[in-house]
C-alpha cells in the first residue's frame, strides 16, 4: 500500500490535468531580464512565485503600469529633445560659443540624425536582447548626452553631445511606443499610443515652463543638468521593474528581415510608402517649430518671456488636444482623423503668416499647430501599427520613426537657413509648404489604408490586416 501511494503521488507530479496535453502544462517564458521561468496556464501567479523563489525582487508590471512607464520614458525624451528650442535665444547670446542662426539650426537638427541611428540600432537590438533592456540602455545614453551638453565648451562639442542624446532618444522612442502598443486593450490602439507619446510634448512643456524661471537665474546649462538628473531617476525605475510582452509578439518565429520584407507584400508597399512620406513631412514642420518657434516670436517683437510662453502653448496644447483626437480616432479611424490634424497645423501656420501680430491671436494659431502636429504623428503611428500583425508592430514603428527622424533633422536645419535668410515669415512659409504636402499625403494614406485593410492574410509573413 505504501509503494502504491508513493507511485500515485509521483504520477500526480507528472500530470497537471488529464485535459492538458503532454508537455504543455508548463511553458518556458523568457522575461526581459534574460531569465527563463515556467508559466502555468492554470495558475497565472506561478511565474511570479517561481521568479520570487529564484531571488527576483523586481515587480512584474501590469499592462497599465507598462503603458504609464512608457509615457514617463517618452516624457524625458521629449524634454531632452525639445529643451534645445527653449535655450536657443540664450545660446545665440553666449559669447563663449559664438553661434549663429545657421549653426544653431544644424545643432538643433543633428539630434535627430543621432535619433535615426538610435531607432535603427534599437529596433535591431530589441529582437536580440528584448525591448525592456533596450529602453533602459537608451535612457542611460540620452542622460549621458544631456550631461555632456551641460558642460559643452564649443559648438562642436555641443553638437556631438546632442547627437549622442539623439541616439538614446531614437532607441527609446520606438521601444516605448512598441511596448505600450503591445499592452493596449483591444480597440484602443490610438489612445494608448497617444498616452505613451503624450510624454514627448509634456517633456517639452516642462522644458518651456521651467526655462521661464530657471534660465534667467542659472543660464542655459542648467536646463541640461536638470534633464540629466530627471533621466537618472527614470533609469533607476526602469532597472527596478520587470516587463514581459504578449505571446503573439514573443513567439512569432520570424526573423527581423522576414518582418521587414513582409510589410511590402501585396500592395503593402503603397501603404508603407505613404506612411513614411506622411511622417517625414509632418515631423519637418512639427520639430522645426519646436526648435525655432521661441526665437521666431522673439524676432517679431515679443519678449523672451512671451516667446517662452508660445513654446509652452505649443507643447501644452498638443498634450490636451491629443486626448480628444485619440478618442475620435478610435471611433472614426486614425487615418481619417489624421487628415483633420494635418489641416489644423496648416491653419495655424497660415494664421501666423497672414493674421495680425498680437499675443492672443498668435497663441491661438500656435495652439492649433501644437494640436495638429503632435496628434498627426500619433495617428500616423496608430494607423501603421493597426494595419500589421502584432509581431510586426516594432518593425513598422522602426520604419516610421526612421522617416520621422529624417524629417526631424530637416525641419530645424532648413528652418535655420530660412530664418537666417528671411526671418520669421520665411520660416513659417517653409513649414506651411511642408504642411500642405502632409495634408495631401494624409488623404492618400486614408484611401490606401481602406484598400489595403481588406487584403487576405496568407502565409506566415506579416501582411497588412484589417484594423
Amino acid at each position: 500500500m505504501l509503494r502504491l501511494t508513493s507511485h500515485l503521488r509521483f504520477k500526480s507530479l507528472l500530470m497537471l490535468d488529464s485535459s492538458t496535453p503532454p508537455g504543455e502544462g508548463l511553458r518556458t517564458v523568457a522575461d526581459p531580464a534574460g531569465e527563463s521561468t515556467k508559466e502555468d496556464p492554470m495558475n497565472p501567479t506561478f511565474t511570479q512565485e517561481t521568479s520570487q523563489r529564484r531571488g527576483s525582487l523586481r515587480p512584474l508590471l501590469s499592462n497599465n503600469a507598462v503603458i504609464a512607464l512608457c509615457m514617463v520614458v517618452t516624457l524625458m525624451e521629449g524634454y531632452n529633445l525639445i529643451v534645445f528650442g527653449s535655450v536657443v535665444p540664450l545660446l545665440l547670446q553666449d559669447q563663449s560659443l559664438t553661434l549663429d542662426e545657421a549653426t544653431a539650426g544644424l545643432i538643433g537638427g543633428i539630434v535627430y540624425a543621432g535619433a535615426l541611428i538610435g531607432v535603427l540600432g534599437g529596433t535591431a537590438l530589441a529582437d536580440r536582447i528584448g525591448r525592456p533592456r533596450v529602453m533602459a540602455l537608451a535612457a542611460a545614453v540620452f542622460a549621458l548626452g544631456s550631461a555632456f551638453a551641460a558642460v559643452a565648451p564649443t559648438p562642436e562639442f555641443l553638437g556631438a553631445a546632442r547627437m549622442l542624446t539623439g541616439v538614446g532618444v531614437g532607441a527609446a522612442l520606438t521601444t516605448a511606443m512598441t511596448l505600450a502598443r503591445n499592452h493596449a486593450p483591444e480597440g484602443r490602439g490610438s489612445l494608448v499610443i497617444t498616452i505613451a507619446m503624450a510624454g514627448v510634448p509634456m517633456g517639452g512643456t516642462i522644458a518651456a515652463l521651467v526655462g521661464i524661471f530657471l534660465m534667467p537665474l542659472w543660464g542655459w546649462r542648467s536646463m541640461f543638468w536638470l534633464g540629466t538628473a530627471m533621466t537618472a531617476v527614470i533609469l533607476v525605475i526602469l532597472l527596478s521593474c520587470r516587463i514581459t510582452e504578449p505571446a503573439d509578439v514573443r513567439e512569432a518565429g520570424l526573423t527581423p528581415v522576414q518582418k521587414f520584407v513582409g510589410l511590402f507584400t501585396g500592395r503593402g508597399y503603397i501603404f508603407v510608402g505613404l506612411v513614411a512620406l506622411a511622417a517625414i513631412t509632418n515631423m519637418t514642420t512639427w520639430l522645426g517649430l519646436n526648435v525655432w518657434l521661441a526665437e521666431s516670436m522673439k524676432s517679431l517683437g515679443f519678449s523672451l518671456t512671451e516667446a517662452l510662453i508660445f513654446a509652452f502653448a505649443l507643447t501644452g496644447a498638443s498634450v490636451i488636444g491629443s486626448w480628444f483626437t485619440a478618442n475620435a480616432a478610435d471611433k472614426h479611424g486614425s487615418a481619417k482623423v489624421g487628415i483633420v490634424c494635418t489641416a489644423l497645423t496648416l491653419a495655424g501656420l497660415l494664421g501666423l503668416l497672414l493674421g495680425p501680430v498680437s499675443l492672443v491671436f498668435s497663441l491661438v494659431c500656435v495652439a492649433l499647430m501644437g494640436i495638429g502636429g503632435h496628434s498627426a504623428q500619433n495617428l500616423i503611428n496608430a494607423t501603421a501599427t493597426g494595419a500589421v500583425a502584432p509581431h510586426s508592430r516594432g518593425t513598422i514603428l522602426g520604419l516610421t520613426n526612421t522617416m520621422a527622424f529624417i524629417g526631424s533633422f530637416m525641419g530645424p536645419f532648413f528652418g535655420g537657413l530660412a530664418f537666417a535668410s528671411d526671418g520669421a515669415p520665411g520660416l513659417f512659409t517653409l513649414y506651411a509648404g511642408s504642411a500642405v504636402l502632409c495634408v495631401v499625403i494624409s488623404v492618400g494614406l486614408y484611401y490606401a489604408h481602406r484598400r489595403s485593410a481588406h487584403q487576405p492574410i496568407t502565409g506566415a509573413v506579416p501582411v497588412l490586416v484589417e484594423s
